[in-house]
């Protein structure tokens, strides 16, 4: 879809649509009186009858709306006018989008920007909407014979300003939200394809894909056998049991001078998860694809900082890998020497994600980063902890646990912190080995990351638990595209180039 900005008074413009919010109790909004005054009234009389009553999500779409010259009038209902805040803006515009498309409406000029959201300013409000707009228009059917298309859908969306001075951090502001969209939908593409086609190397073909369209951007591949030679073992044990090799692919986006030490976002890329020999049960395993949640995260945080040409060096690793059940398979009692020279008593071979993680966090210490973080559909408790509406975060470093909770409040994906006391760490202790692979279940999430903490000792690094928010189960079973939006904002504010507060 098109988008673009302009400032001009809602009864000058001349379109298939104008869209305009009422406030409960049938109360037009600022605009919506304009084009009230210009209609002799026409809309005031509307609500009087109670036609609308200005709930939030309420629509009425009006046609040949007297001395307009828009086509079409919508009225969106928009709740009190003083309880309006981000999630039921974000709500508000998503059910605007899907009532053009069924309108015929191809093109449309939008009002909802010029609402007051508590906190926020012209950027934020514009670059949700664009944001909200592209996720509600996506649709996964590349793989159903039948598709079907919208009649004549949406193709360009125009959001008003107040003044012509906002209106460069209303075109930033579509620059970055479409950014983040594609980067979004690159995402939830990966994570939606099934895994007899999504393989270890079905994710580092579509890196290199990736890279192939950026100049400023490499790939590398590292197979199982340079992975042996470097003795990263509790990657390799994880997938012995699958037909499909363990692929580590690496992405290297240069976009600041050659002196800066880079990022590194780090991705689980479980392609699939049976739980090896500690099988899972078979209600709802299908949504075992999704457990590369973490890898797609970082292909479509890659994509939306190379289209926003970010001035940072980033290297996205995705640690792609299988984890099936074989003769082959390692097993519950097996010891791992990992790449770092720790070993490992495996417990249970659905703790799977962390033997992969952690050679992986070894393996990039070669690259001197200033900051590793890694994401992973790691535990299931994280789901019990937080639901599905926040991603957790632990860290052994405050600052930057700091600054990707800023980033999730600023892009509407939330994280919450979650402890990461030395107290946790005792729940590893082993008789055999240097640490087990399990902490039991009190604190699932948090002793799994204090997992990861053993093998992070020398660069800053937080873990971003996924499992809850990465996909959704049910009617609308699908990826989200999370964490795209936290960590594309995280990078933008490295790069001190943001109008957010």
């Amino acid at each position: 879809m098109e988008f673009s900005v302009k400032s001009g008074s809602p009864e000058k413009q001349r379109s298939a649509c104008i869209v305009v919010g009422v406030f409960e109790p049938r109360r037009l909004s600022g605009v919506a009186e304009q084009l009230d005054k210009v209609s002799e009234g026409y809309l005031s009389n509307l609500l009087r009858r109670g036609d609308l009553e200005g709930k939030a999500g309420q629509m009425l779409l009006l046609h040949h709306v007297p001395n307009i010259l828009s086509e079409r009038v919508l009225l969106v209902g928009c709740g009190k006018e003083r309880e309006l805040d981000e999630r039921q803006y974000k709500q508000i515009i998503e059910k605007t989008i899907n009532t053009l498309n069924e309108t015929g409406s191809m093109e449309a000029v939008c009002f909802l920007s010029e609402l007051h959201v508590k906190g926020r300013d012209t950027y934020w409000k514009v670059r949700q909407a664009v944001e909200a707009a592209q996720a509600g228009l996506y649709c996964f059917n590349q793989l159903k014979t039948r598709k079907e298309e919208p009649r004549r859908p949406l193709r360009k969306l125009v959001f008003n300003v107040p003044t012509r001075r906002e209106l460069p951090l209303g075109e930033k502001a579509i620059q970055h939200g479409l950014a983040i969209s594609n980067g979004v939908t690159s995402c939830r593409d990966v994570a939606n394809m099934p895994p007899n086609i999504c393989t270890p190397r079905y994710l580092a073909e579509q890196a290199e894909a990736l890279a192939n369209e950026h100049e400023n951007m490499t790939f590398t591949a590292i197979t199982e056998q340079e992975m042996a030679e470097k003795g990263m073992n509790a990657y390799l044990a994880v997938g012995r049991g699958s037909d499909n090799e363990s692929v580590l692919t690496l992405l290297n986006y240069r976009g600041g001078n050659d002196e800066q030490a880079p990022v590194v976002l780090v991705g689980k890329g479980l392609t699939f998860d049976s739980g090896g020999i500690s099988i899972k049960p078979s209600a709802n395993m299908d949504e075992m694809k999704y457990d590369m949640g973490g890898a797609a995260a970082v292909l479509g945080t890659m994509r939306a900082i190379a289209e926003l040409k970010l001035p940072i060096n980033v290297i996205g690793a995705i640690a792609g890998c299988e984890n099936m059940v074989d003769g082959k398979a390692y097993r519950p009692g097996d010891i791992l020497k990992t790449m770092s020279g720790q070993t490992v008593e495996v417990m249970n071979t659905d703790a799977e994600g962390r033997l992969v993680l952690c050679d992986t966090l070894t393996y990039v210490e070669r690259f001197e980063p200033e900051t590793v973080v890694d994401i992973a559909t790691l535990t299931g408790a994280c789901i019990i902890a937080l639901g599905n509406h926040a991603s957790g975060l632990m860290s052994t470093h405050n600052p930057l646990a700091h600054e990707l909770i800023n980033a999730s409040e600023q892009s509407g994906d939330r994280a919450w912190r979650l402890p990461l006391w030395d107290e946790y760490q005792d729940a590893l202790d082993s008789p055999f080995a240097d640490m087990t692979n399990l902490g039991g279940r009190e604190a699932g999430t948090i002793t799994a990351a204090c997992f990861l903490s053993r093998f992070t000792k020398k660069y800053n690094w937080a873990h971003l638990d996924v499992a809850g928010t990465a996909w959704r189960s049910g009617s609308k079973k699908g990826a989200t595209g999370r964490p795209v939006p936290l960590l594309t904002q995280f990078l933008i504010n490295r790069t001190q180039n943001t109008t957010q507060d």
